[in-house]
């Protein structure tokens, strides 16, 4: 059996059956490496050699982390609650209702959308703003499973899209990890790429918004837990306008630091420094805060560093130009099935490693052999990798995209995890980004 496909089945089915996927990939990389006649020492320094690759996005992930968390320590998330909770209000009429809804959408889009580009924190903002408002949303009977495809949609469609914040990291990967399979990529070319499958995305969201879940669903009004206002309540009234222009002075200047470096650890670093210069964050008990927010993204951090060293198996193996082979066999020079099926791939791949941005260096190492032995352009390359990272993203029990939002909308016990969250998000999402991915990569 062809090397690199036993390493994917074995890391899949690993990962499958819940084991942890930092030993799935690790197990995966050395049944790959003794299959293929490497020796157990040779594989694992191949692997080890190998986790230098992931090292610089796993620091990304770690001081965005740091920074999320500091931020969440301002008064500006609570700040950004309260106003929306004032303009809602308690509407009665259905006309203020409707408008209500729409407001609160909105706002949630937005912000989730921020966070992956503007202000890089993640989903570390949902703990932080969805809890306060559940009761609000009790009341104007909003089914959750609407806020959970909003959240979803604001955490992948902004990073496949737009080179800021997350989206810089992950083309970043993308653009790497094909150029280190042999194709000659370029930044710009990603965004390009990713306009017809995220309009895939923004179609599922219309779906689930306007149609799926629109009706009213009922909700008990339930104790919450995770609100807390400690923050303000420490604070004074100037306090609290001197903690909210410090974070909003961090953000500003984490954005520009950020497009003029092209580094989201200088960006990051820059953002932090400004909040102890302001005193939005007391040096005192600092290094908790920022512990804390390394230990958020310490997960995606080690997974992403061991998917570097899996896929250094996966190309020192020599079977990869073996299974452009076999592929090719199967599927002979036909450009649409060869599209489908990398989708496919892509869409379990991700669905068993929980993490579009630890999936595309092994999907690279597979894929950019086999679309340039088809004839696929370098942009229709990039458009099948980004969205066969992507895909799973959404709908996986273990990623970050469906974690976050039950996290937040889970605070009262009322939301369901899998059905709540997973199964609306697969559904609304994976579908779309398979078909327009699909077109994307035939028309490119």
């Amino acid at each position: 059996m062809n090397a690199v496909l036993l390493a994917v089945v074995v890391m899949l089915v690993l990962s499958l059956l819940r084991v942890h996927v930092v030993m799935a990939l690790i197990i995966g990389s050395l049944v790959g490496g003794i299959s293929a006649g490497m020796s157990l020492e040779e594989t694992l320094y191949i692997f080890s050699d190998g986790l230098g690759g992931g090292a610089t996005i796993a620091l990304n992930y770690a001081i965005l982390g740091a920074f999320a968390v500091a931020i969440s320590r301002t008064s500006l998330p609570n700040s950004l609650v309260n106003l929306v909770i004032k303009l809602v209000g308690n509407q009665s009429d259905s006309r203020r209702k409707v408008l209500s809804k729409a407001l609160i959408f909105l706002f949630i889009l937005v912000m989730a959308c921020f966070s992956q580009n503007l202000i890089p924190i993640h989903i570390a903002f949902i703990p932080i703003l969805i809890p306060p408002i559940i009761n609000i949303l009790n009341e104007l009977e909003v089914d959750r499973r609407a806020i959970a495809s909003i959240l979803t949609f604001g955490l992948i469609a902004p990073y496949m899209l737009l080179p800021y914040g997350f989206g810089n990291v992950f083309h970043r990967i993308v653009v790497e990890n094909i150029g280190q399979n042999g194709l000659d990529v370029s930044m710009s070319q990603v965004t390009p790429a990713m306009v017809i499958p995220v309009f895939g995305m923004v179609i599922g969201l219309f779906i689930a918004v306007l149609f799926s879940y629109r009706k009213s669903r009922s909700y008990e009004q339930k104790e919450l837990q995770g609100v807390s206002t400690k923050v303000d309540k420490e604070k004074s009234g100037q306090q609290k306008v001197w903690s909210i222009i410090g974070a909003s002075l961090a953000i500003f200047i984490t954005l520009l630091v950020q497009t003029y470096s092209e580094s989201m650890i200088m960006a990051g670093l820059a953002g932090i420094i400004v909040l102890y210069l302001t005193r939005a964050l007391k040096w005192n008990g600092s290094d908790q805060v920022l512990t804390d927010g390394m230990k958020m993204m310490a997960f995606i951090s080690f997974v992403m560093i061991s998917a570097a060293g899996f896929s250094e198996v996966i190309r020192e193996t020599g079977h990869v130009d073996l299974l452009v082979e076999q592929v090719l066999a199967v599927v002979g020079e036909s450009q649409g099935t060869t599209a489908l099926l990398m989708l496919l791939v892509g869409l379990i791949l991700t669905l068993g490693i929980g993490s579009a941005f630890s999936t595309v260096p092994i999907l690279a190492t597979i894929f950019v052999p086999i679309g340039m032995a088809v004839g696929f352009s370098p942009v229709a390359i990039i458009a099948l990798i980004g969205t066969a990272g992507a895909l799973g993203d959404a709908g996986a029990p273990a990623s970050d995209s469906t974690l976050g939002p039950t996290a937040g909308l889970n605070a009262d016990g009322q939301h369901n995890h899998i059905w709540d969250t997973c199964v609306p998000t697969f559904l609304h999402y994976n579908i779309p980004l398979i078909i327009f991915g699909w077109i994307a990569a035939m028309i490119l």
